[in-house]
């Protein structure tokens, strides 16, 4: 059996052991010591890493809305979901966050909050509630092209108006990006080994998902969460399967 096909069997076994969540359901990894909504969680094998800084914080993508199936359920910061709100799911922003969000079909723009996690669609990166995707003109068409941009923590000035507290930025960090993850040390170790004729940073990391151990590797090291991104997609158009960026310690 070749490499291709040993990883992608590899990557149904974790698929397997770490099935699907939507927003409001974590499924954090139990050796994650980070607390509350700043854990990772995995959802259809995919691991999220929630980013612990929002200043500098800007993506471009699609932006889509979800309303009454989700009206009244809990979101992932312990809130209830009001489809009437301005509010909206990321996937990593941290929680409470405002974030600028812009259609560019037609420049209209919008502030609203992180308060749950999603979308957990390929190539969609906020999941506006319904009155903001209406106020942006999202709402008809289902998705859009738009551009966020994070403004930070809301607080009040002596005047009654809004500011936002920016922390500092964190697109710049350590990051890899994780390319494959074995049941069977040797399938991880071999990766590994292949991974290290290309890339300087490699690592294979124990982790115990849904009560399995698992055995992940790691290739590359990047001070830009941007450049880990874009390498991830690199990965996958490669012949890794499920590649995804990881935020190292």
């Amino acid at each position: 059996m070749n490499l291709f096909w040993s990883l992608l069997i590899s990557s149904l076994i974790v698929l397997a052991a770490c099935s699907g969540y939507r927003a409001g359901n974590s499924g954090e990894l139990v050796t994650d010591k980070r607390r509350g909504t700043q854990k990772s969680y995995t959802v259809m094998g995919r691991r999220y890493t929630p980013l612990l800084r929002s200043d500098g914080f800007a993506q471009s993508g699609l932006a889509s809305w979800y309303g009454k199936d989700f009206h009244g359920k809990a979101t992932s910061n312990g809130e209830t979901y009001n489809m009437h709100a301005i509010t909206a799911a990321h996937k990593t922003l941290p929680m409470n966050v405002f974030v600028e969000v812009t259609n560019k079909s037609n420049g209209r723009k919008i502030v609203v909050r992180v308060n749950d996690r999603g979308p957990f669609v390929r190539g969609r990166i906020i999941d506006l509630s319904y009155a903001a995707a209406r106020k942006i003109g999202i709402d008809r068409t289902g998705t859009a092209p738009v551009r966020i941009r994070a403004l930070g923590y809301r607080e009040r000035n002596t005047s009654g108006g809004a500011r936002y507290r920016k922390p500092v930025s964190y697109d710049s960090g350590s990051f890899t990006v994780q390319v494959g993850a074995f049941a069977v040390h040797d399938n991880a170790r071999r990766l590994s080994f292949s991974m290290r004729k290309y890339h300087r940073y490699v690592d294979i990391r124990r982790t115990r998902v849904n009560g399995e151990i698992f055995y992940r590797v790691f290739a590359g090291k990047y001070r830009s969460l941007t450049k880990a991104e874009t390498a991830a997609e690199r990965f996958e158009n490669s012949g890794y399967p499920g590649s995804f960026v990881v935020a190292l310690d």
